[in-house]
């Protein structure tokens, strides 16, 4: 297994920080807090979530071992969502003001971060596409290959994962029921495009999976046909 902090971008490691852990299911900040540091995880994963007008728990995204979380309180005055750990977790608290001012200093810091930002901003409207053009099964897959690419980027098998959070969480980022959930990944076995053992997943075929992804559209085209 990859060092779990391997992926964290070296560049953002220099500007110091303090190393914090948080338990499974405590905040690491919350809704409408003052903004004042990304957070680097160095162990552990969070999910991102926001309160629907009715109470309700909105997942908005999940953040893997490599990844910075915080970034979109950057340009404002506090935290856009809560931050919650869905395991007991690690990361390396960086002050943004200690790290904006060596920024300036440093040109390729100053790029790494736009680029940060750059991922962040293309993984929303990643989401966006996929919950307003994609079909229930389109979208399970499109998470289940999204997430094998973010492992396989910071050092972690691509093929073999377990999902640290629920089938409902999932659910709740990709519009969908715990019971839809659940029957697309049994009906993926089935198909034999992936194994799934508790909450182990197993990738058997990258190109089957990825060819769920607009084959409705090629079922209306050859049935109009």
């Amino acid at each position: 297994m990859a060092d779990a902090g391997a992926g964290m971008e070296p560049l953002l490691a220099r500007a110091g920080g303090t190393r914090r852990r948080v338990r499974r299911g405590e905040y690491l900040y919350r809704l409408g807090a003052q903004f004042h540091a990304l957070f680097a995880i160095r162990a552990g994963s969070f999910k991102a979530v926001l309160l629907s007008e009715d109470g309700r728990e909105q997942v908005t995204g999940f953040h893997i071992s490599g990844e910075v979380i915080g970034l979109d309180g950057i340009g404002s005055d506090t935290y856009a969502g809560d931050a919650v750990a869905l395991e007991d977790s690690e990361v390396t608290e960086i002050p943004f003001e200690q790290l904006d001012a060596l920024a300036a200093r440093e040109p390729a810091l100053q790029r790494a971060l736009f680029r940060m930002l750059a991922d962040e901003i293309q993984r929303e409207r990643s989401l966006m596409l996929v919950l307003g053009s994609m079909r229930a099964e389109e979208r399970l897959a499109a998470f289940l290959i999204n997430l094998s690419q973010r492992m396989r980027a910071r050092g972690f098998s691509a093929h073999r994962f377990l999902l640290r959070m629920t089938r409902e969480e999932i659910g709740s980022l990709l519009g969908l029921k715990l019971e839809t959930v659940s029957r697309i990944l049994s009906r993926f076995q089935d198909e034999g495009l992936i194994r799934v053992r508790n909450r182990e997943i197993e990738i058997v075929s990258m190109p089957a999976l990825r060819s769920v992804i607009g084959r409705n559209e090629l079922r209306r085209e050859r049935e109009a046909a």
